[in-house]
């Protein structure tokens, strides 16, 4: 078992929540993260994947504006998704090619081990737990 764990840009959640369901996979943990990458930060680019409501939630723009591009954080959604081993490769898949724009900040997906799973209300452990 594999914990599948995808950070994306905010304005693509529901295309690649709304794909992976299509695909057989509806249980997915999302959350609200900031974070970025080795580069400095191009705004200009990111105000492009941004819907209004995401730009609007920016408060205090000139305080924003007085902040070292380097040390910015940009939003993005980090979602989990619970899998069998062999859905992994299916299920990556399907996220790249649903947030894969080719520009920087498309996202990163990392797979680590699931050792152990318990499903708290029937005490169910392992597949059956997912």
């Amino acid at each position: 078992m594999k914990e599948i764990m995808a950070v994306i840009r905010m304005n693509m959640v529901g295309k690649t929540k709304k794909a992976l369901a299509e695909n057989g996979f509806p249980s997915i943990t999302c959350k609200d993260v900031l974070g970025r990458g080795k580069k400095m930060v191009n705004f200009s680019m990111v105000s492009e994947y941004m819907s209004e409501e995401e730009l609007h939630r920016i408060e205090d723009r000139k305080i924003m504006e007085q902040i070292s591009e380097s040390y910015r954080l940009i939003s993005k959604r980090l979602i989990w998704i619970l899998a069998k081993d062999e859905d992994v490769k299916k299920i990556a898949d399907i996220i790249i090619d649903i947030n894969q724009t080719g520009h920087p900040g498309d996202g990163k997906i990392f797979v680590t081990k699931v050792t152990d799973v318990v499903r708290i209300r029937t005490g169910e452990t392992q597949d059956e737990a997912v």
